[in-house]
């Protein structure tokens, strides 16, 4: 069976690191993450990853803990790394050769974000995790997840989230939520959505980067993306994804 997509961005969100726990590193959920990502791989997918931070602290928390909010996202910065490193732990168990590429420079632990040498690293078949966002305050890891696909001329960003795809309202919150199988990202816009941030969608608009959100945590659901099999909301100006995947449908 032929992957639909040749190089990839996953956006993997903090909270997918703690599992059912509200806080820290469940070692089941990143060795859960880490295979689907290997699945994946093994179809001679490249690979890219942004992570986020939720798990540890937010940026926007600043408000509430009376921090400076630059100084609050370079803390998020510091957390989406703990994540990066992690998963680059758990992916090497696996015979996956990975790299860490950081926003901000950390020399002692991982590569300074280099365009070049991704694109370089993804060609060998490596996956390369992009932490500590942008480098930026005031910008979230989704549009980092956006920047970094644009940069690596990914073809498409896959969103992992806890619900299967993009909702009129919050599903967990409100039963009689409706759910969308594709939306155009400025129609995503006008309804302002909350499960990416505006500033991402408009620049995979710009740049023509189709967004797949989808609930990662259902095991294989990576895979069945990177088939092309309908799973979770496209994001995007055409509908390209088929009701059926692979060869056994």
């Amino acid at each position: 069976m032929e992957p639909k997509y040749k190089r990839i961005l996953l956006k993997i969100s903090g909270e997918s690191f703690s599992g059912a726990q509200s806080f820290g590193l469940d070692p089941e959920s990143i060795k859960n993450i880490a295979e689907d990502i290997k699945e994946v791989h093994d179809l001679g997918v490249e690979i890219g990853v942004v992570v986020g931070g939720g798990n540890f602290f937010r940026g926007r928390e600043s408000r509430t803990l009376g921090i400076d909010r630059v100084t609050a996202d370079y803390m998020g910065m510091l957390a989406t790394t703990i994540n990066a490193l992690a998963l680059q732990d758990a992916l090497e168990k696996l015979g996956v050769v990975t790299r860490v590429q950081t926003g901000i420079e950390m020399r002692q632990i991982a590569e300074p974000f280099i365009r070049r040498r991704a694109i370089r690293h993804l060609e060998k078949g490596r996956v390369v995790i992009f932490a500590a966002g942008t480098g930026n305050p005031f910008f979230s890891t989704d549009t980092a997840a956006a920047l970094r696909a644009a940069e690596i001329k990914a073809e498409v960003i896959l969103k992992e989230t806890k619900v299967d795809g993009v909702y009129n309202k919050d599903p967990l919150k409100y039963p009689d939520a409706e759910k969308f199988d594709s939306i155009e990202p400025i129609e995503f816009l006008k309804l302002r959505l909350q499960v990416l941030d505006a500033t991402a969608v408009s620049l995979c608009m710009d740049n023509k980067i189709p967004i797949i959100v989808f609930n990662m945590s259902e095991r294989g659901n990576l895979r069945r993306v990177i088939l092309g099999e309908k799973v979770g909301t496209y994001i995007g100006e055409v509908e390209i994804i088929s009701d059926k995947g692979g060869e056994d449908g």
